[in-house]
Parts: C-alpha cells; sequence; structure tokens
C-alpha cells in the first residue's frame, strides 16, 4: 500500500490517525521489537506530520545508535544531544549509496542511488581524506561502494562519510577562508544542504586514492553544510590497489 504523506496534519483531536492510535512509548516498543526496521520507519514518516516528527526525533535516532553504536557515541560525545544535518539524514548516509545523474555532481557517468544492506565507516580512514593541518578533525567515511564494468569510465565506486562536530571543523574553517563556493544547483542527497567541492578546493589528498584504491587524478568529492561527505573514484584492478595500500 502506498501511503500519500499529509503535511497539513497536526495530529489534532480530529485527526483521522488518532483513530485506534498507540502512544509514543508503545511505538517506541514496537519498533524496538522490529529492531528499528528502517523500511517501516520510512513508511511510518509518511502517514502524517506528527509521525514524521516521532521518526526524526525518536525512531532515526535508535536506528543510527543501533546500527552504528560506537560511530553514534563518538558523534555526540562532544556534548550535542543532536547530529549535525538530523537523525533521519543520518540514518539514510548509513545505508544508502546515492550514485549519480548525468548532468548533476558527477556528470559523466549515471548509476541509479540504492540502499545497501552493510556499510563498514572508518575513522581511520577518514582521516586519509584530510589534509595533514586538517587531522585532528574527525571524520568517518565508508569503504567504496564498487559499480564495476561501467564502460569508459571503468570500474567505479562511490563512498560517503559525516564529520563529527563539522561546524567547529579546521575544514570547514579552510574551506571558507578559501572563500570557496557553494555548488549553484546541487544539495547533499542525505539533507538537501548545499556542498562544497573539495577537488575545486584543492583539499583532497594524495592518501584518498592510496585508502580507497583508486587511481590518484580520479577522487572527487562534496561536503555539505551539515558535514556530510560523498565522492566518487575509479577504482585501480585488484593488483595495482595492493600497491597502492603497501605504498600508503
Amino acid at each position: 500500500m502506498i501511503l500519500t504523506k499529509q503535511y497539513r496534519c497536526v495530529h489534532s483531536s480530529s485527526c483521522q490517525c488518532t483513530k485506534g492510535h498507540l502512544s509514543e512509548d508503545v511505538i517506541f516498543l514496537v519498533f524496538h521489537q522490529l529492531n528499528w526496521n528502517p523500511k517501516l520507519i520510512a513508511t511510518l514518516s509518511c502517514v502524517c506530520k506528527w509521525f514524521d516528527d516521532l521518526a526524526k526525533r525518536v525512531l532515526w535516532k535508535e536506528f543510527c545508535r543501533t546500527r552504528a553504536p560506537k560511530m553514534m557515541l563518538d558523534l555526540q560525545s562532544s556534548g550535542s544531544h543532536s547530529v549535525d544535518g538530523n537523525w533521519r539524514a543520518l540514518g539514510k548516509l548509513l545505508i544508502y549509496c546515492s550514485g549519480s545523474k548525468k548532468g548533476g555532481l558527477f556528470n559523466s557517468i549515471h548509476i541509479p542511488g540504492h540502499f545497501v544492506y552493510q556499510t563498514r565507516f572508518s575513522r581511520t580512514s577518514g582521516r586519509s581524506f584530510l589534509l595533514p593541518q586538517c587531522r585532528t578533525d574527525v571524520l568517518y567515511v565508508s569503504d567504496p561502494c564498487e559499480h564495476l564494468d561501467q564502460g569508459e569510465e571503468g570500474d567505479v565506486g562511490f563512498f560517503r562519510g559525516v564529520f563529527k562536530s563539522f561546524a567547529t571543523s579546521k575544514v570547514r574553517k579552510m574551506l571558507i577562508k578559501k572563500n570557496a563556493k557553494l555548488h549553484p544547483t546541487e544539495v547533499c542527497p542525505y539533507c538537501k544542504a548545499k556542498l562544497w567541492s573539495m577537488l575545486q578546493a584543492k583539499m583532497i589528498p594524495q592518501s584518498a586514492s592510496c585508502r580507497l584504491g583508486s587511481y590518484e587524478d580520479c577522487v572527487e568529492y562534496y561536503v555539505c553544510l551539515n558535514g556530510h561527505m560523498l565522492g566518487i573514484c575509479t577504482l585501480l584492478p585488484l593488483s595495482d590497489s595492493e600497491e597502492a595500500s603497501e605504498l600508503e
């Protein structure tokens, strides 16, 4: 069944959603038993504005904490009770490869976005995507999502990540100091915020290609105003990528 989102619903006593409807505590317990199933959370959020608010405020937060507990604990260790860009955006980042469309951020190739069953995010890997003067920042980056045999583009990898406390990060300060321009049309696929190109800002270190196992001149990534990162690379053949790892 396809549910149409009712944006005007404020969940008042006259709202049809309240007929036989469970309390917030009961919904919490139900989704706990369902192990915070992201597809069901997304479906619930389409019922009305009240359910959408509950999903963003509670259910997506619990999903993130269950899916990546150590990472979430670190992201919140600065004392903040929220995450930049909201929990729903972070939940989507954990399970969704954004792909690429012709004329979009990575305009040379079209690969549809898709959900992924499991992805490893690493703080250690994230250091490889930062310039030496920015390596006190904390960045979690995923392993590349591989899309092989893409014609002239070869083997393509998409990766994504998130900064801790991006508003106070050295990367953000450097982007502002460089007067880096935000992309005029495209926005973050996770939170809809504007994006900086790290390639145009000349802030992609060589260590990024070594970490990804990709060609050095074929790595590009963006960072949004909320600290979400998404990128693309052309992967080396397996034997060459092993040599690159040894060099790193």
